[in-house]
């Protein structure tokens, strides 16, 4: 099976997990003084930015605001779970077809402009998103007692949202 086909299964796995942490939570809950759907859109906003190329990133959502997607900044205009939903069903798709054109000879070289590796942008994004949504769901496991489901390498895609 090529490198590829495996990165674009785990990545089906990986975004599945990440529907089911903005589902599941408190989007008003304050982490580190920062509201919960500010970190769910940094964490998709770096998605967007950095899965594919950061340096031929253009195509900001029109709901973008100077500073949304930094969690060292305060403020900013709430988003709703449906626009957070809209946007990652936007990165979804565009992640996946990204993924079926890519093959195992483009992983270990850099996209145009860009000093990272294809590889090293996927496997970063990877970190960066599941580091997000364990804290996500650590607060939602906290403030409800129950633990959002979390799909591993199985890839039992399961609608059911808990444990």
């Amino acid at each position: 099976m090529p490198l590829t086909q495996i990165i674009k299964d785990q990545t089906v796995i990986l975004l599945h997990n990440v529907h089911t942490a903005i589902l599941t939570c408190d989007l008003d809950y304050y982490l580190c003084d920062i509201p919960i759907w500010k970190h769910i859109y940094h964490m998709l906003y770096s998605c967007d930015k950095w899965f594919i190329n950061p340096e031929r990133y253009t195509a900001e959502p029109d709901f973008h605001e100077p500073g949304l997607n930094s969690l060292n900044e305060c403020g900013g205009t709430p988003l709703s779970r449906e626009t957070l939903l809209n946007y990652f069903e936007h990165i979804r798709r565009k992640t996946l077809d990204y993924l079926s054109n890519l093959n195992d000879d483009q992983l270990p070289q850099n996209p145009d402009g860009c000093k990272h590796s294809r590889m090293a942008l996927i496997l970063g994004q990877f970190r960066h998103l599941y580091a997000h949504m364990g804290n996500i769901n650590a607060v939602t496991i906290i403030e409800t007692g129950n633990w959002p489901r979390v799909t591993g390498l199985d890839g039992n895609l399961s609608d059911s949202l808990f444990e």
